[in-house]
């Protein structure tokens, strides 16, 4: 197939970039770099099969020629991308999947949304089945972020009913590997380069609020799945295994082979208390289950971590130093888990 990824040089996307050029697709990459890095995709540019666009899919998607899907992963995802740029991101899940729509349409093309766990909000379902409309803040600081990927399934949707375009709706968990950024808030690479550094772990609430952790490898298995499907969705894609922060806090520590400090900080607002997939449609449409346990997982992206040295140090500096936003508060080091993108 030719596959044009948008968001394709962010961390997902560029994993997944990879597998289908592996695989023997051609991929156009559509990225502005906003959040992604040009570097993620730097072994794919002398491919003859790998085309690199720098552009704001909110903006256009300028891809020439035929192709046969999208995988619209164009988005900021870590809670300090999206809390400090909320207008952007707005728009990319907005205007951005609009416009990939229209694309989709126009070429007859699939297309697959990459969408979150993030539109079940608080949840007061456990775990998490499609079937579940969501508890989600519509005016918080998160909504930027939840109601804009609502929004993008809606009109993913709408294009499907109205207008026939053969669509994908994924709800991506936390997902974490190699090429997550060191300085882009999450709690797993927070914790790494944290326990990199011999600096304290940072915990925000009581650490008991539980999450999921999927490698990345796994989820582009199922994103894979999904392109080479027709199956609508919505598809949830996470690992079902749930833990606790704290654990998760202990669990990094106990890999790093030193003792750890672990602080405490006011939880954010509107941060999920409970967050786990229900996968059986995954499974049972694609045969779909994580293979990477959490101890492999983190190991390899420890190994990811520990060879950019510069980088981890800075994201240190900066967490020690507070990251103070706009309003002068220390953003959340929280559960951000899809399509770091765009």
């Amino acid at each position: 197939m030719r596959v044009v990824v948008t968001g394709g040089a962010g961390f997902i996307g560029s994993h997944l970039c990879e597998r289908l050029i592996t695989r023997g697709d051609e991929v156009v990459c559509v990225d502005d770099f906003s959040s992604g890095r040009k570097e993620n995709v730097a072994d794919l540019l002398d491919s003859p099969r790998f085309e690199l666009i720098a552009e704001d899919v909110a903006e256009r998607i300028s891809v020439s020629g035929p192709f046969d899907a999208i995988a619209h992963l164009a988005s900021p995802a870590s809670p300090p991308d999206y809390l400090k740029r909320p207008l952007d991101t707005l728009a990319v899940n907005s205007r951005g999947t609009e416009n990939a729509l229209r694309l989709a349409h126009a070429h007859g093309a699939r297309f697959v949304l990459a969408s979150t766990s993030e539109v079940y909000g608080d949840p007061l379902v456990h775990p998490q089945h499609e079937s579940y409309w969501g508890n989600v803040n519509p005016i918080g600081p998160r909504s930027v972020y939840d109601e804009a990927k609502r929004y993008a399934e809606a009109v993913t949707f709408a294009y499907r009913r109205t207008l026939g375009v053969n669509t994908g709706v994924m709800r991506i968990f936390n997902t974490y590997g190699p090429r997550m950024r060191a300085d882009d808030g999450r709690v797993v690479s927070s914790f790494l380069v944290q326990a990199l550094c011999g600096e304290p772990l940072t915990v925000y609430g009581d650490g008991l609020q539980t999450r999921s952790f999927c490698y990345v490898d796994d989820l582009v298995t199922g994103i894979v799945a999904m392109l080479d499907s027709d199956e609508c969705g919505p598809v949830n894609f996470g690992n079902p295994a749930e833990r606790t922060v704290a654990d998760l806090a202990h669990l990094v520590a106990e890999l790093s082979g030193t003792a750890h400090e672990v602080e405490f900080h006011p939880l954010p607002q509107d941060d999920p208390m409970q967050r786990r997939p229900d996968i059986s449609q995954a499974r049972e449409l694609f045969g779909w289950d994580p293979v990477f346990d959490i101890e492999e997982g983190l190991r390899r992206t420890s190994e990811w971590f520990a060879s950019r040295p510069g980088e981890v140090g800075a994201a240190v500096a900066g967490l020690r130093g507070g990251q103070l936003g706009e309003r002068g508060e220390r953003p959340p080091i929280a559960d951000a888990q899809t399509a770091e993108a765009a």
